[in-house]
């Protein structure tokens, strides 16, 4: 075995795992593109949907990766919250579409369309409407079901809430928008978590480093957003770019107090309207 090969059989692996869209790509590009030096760390990179991620982290499959907020809550034993990579929406957030305009009363009785029960987005309908009959559905399958008469309304994140539009689908809420004039807050959607198993040495160092991808990013915005299309789904650059503006920002880089304060509070709406079964302890790897 030569010097290279021993090196590397000494290096610890990291496996990060988030979406396949173009805000986490750009948000991950530091590390990436090898821009940031890991040194003893090598990082690998997985990329599956929201709801497969949550899935995966309630079996503690990964040392990092993207949850929703909404699944965090059942993550706490085995996870903790980064105090970096949040996706917070600052007054807009998932979305309501619909062929044509409804009310509040046919909204309730109309088939809405999640992206999985485990996310943000339906721990965010739930309490703005907890009579919402809801049927799971693959979140870039949803635009096309409503579109098509499927269901009457599709619960839009990621890209579509840009492009729902362009499919002839009119907003109906905005619970991002409701949410701040709800709290005053702005809406936590995802966050990076990473296993307490890594322990008190290590799990600082990697969360350096996944900090350092972000800032990377911010401070390279051209070359991460040229990075970033590859995952963008058909977007123009300019909507790519008014997308992982939404979610990439200084927000990221750290929660703030307010970030933290609508984080709680967002669970304990959820434990306050029966949705959680249980208060959860918000905790992060400072």
């Amino acid at each position: 075995m030569n010097t290279t090969e021993m090196d590397r059989d000494s290096r610890r692996l990291i496996r990060v795992a988030h979406s396949p869209d173009s805000d986490d790509a750009f948000m991950f590009y530091g590390l990436a593109s090898g821009a940031v030096d890991t040194k003893e760390l090598d990082f690998e990179h997985e990329l599956q949907g929201i709801q497969e991620l949550n899935e995966r982290a309630l079996r503690g499959e990964l040392e990092v990766t993207a949850v929703s907020i909404h699944a965090y809550a059942y993550l706490t034993d085995r996870y903790i919250l980064l105090p970096h990579g949040a996706s917070m929406g600052e007054g807009y957030g998932p979305r309501l579409v619909s062929r044509t305009p409804m009310d509040r009363e046919a909204i309730r009785a109309a088939t809405i369309a999640v992206p999985g029960e485990l996310t943000s987005a339906y721990l965010a309908l739930k309490l703005w409407e907890p009579d919402a009959q809801t049927v799971v559905m693959p979140f870039d399958q949803i635009l096309e079901a409503v579109r098509d008469g499927e269901v009457d309304v599709g619960l839009i994140i990621h890209e579509g809430q840009l492009t729902y539009a362009d499919a002839g689908l009119v907003m109906l809420e905005d619970l991002g928008r409701w949410w701040k004039e709800e709290t005053g807050l702005p809406l936590p959607l995802g966050g990076n978590v990473i296993r307490r198993d890594l322990g008190s040495e290590l799990i600082p160092r990697v969360s350096d480093y996944l900090r350092r991808s972000i800032a990377h990013a911010l401070d390279h915005r051209e070359d991460a957003m040229d990075y970033a299309m590859g995952f963008a789904r058909g977007l123009d650059r300019g909507t790519a770019d008014e997308f992982v503006g939404m979610y990439v920002n200084q927000r990221t880089l750290d929660y703030g107090p307010d970030g933290r304060q609508a984080v709680r509070l967002f669970l304990q709406r959820g434990v306050e309207a029966g949705i959680l079964p249980a208060s959860v302890n918000v905790e992060f790897a400072d």
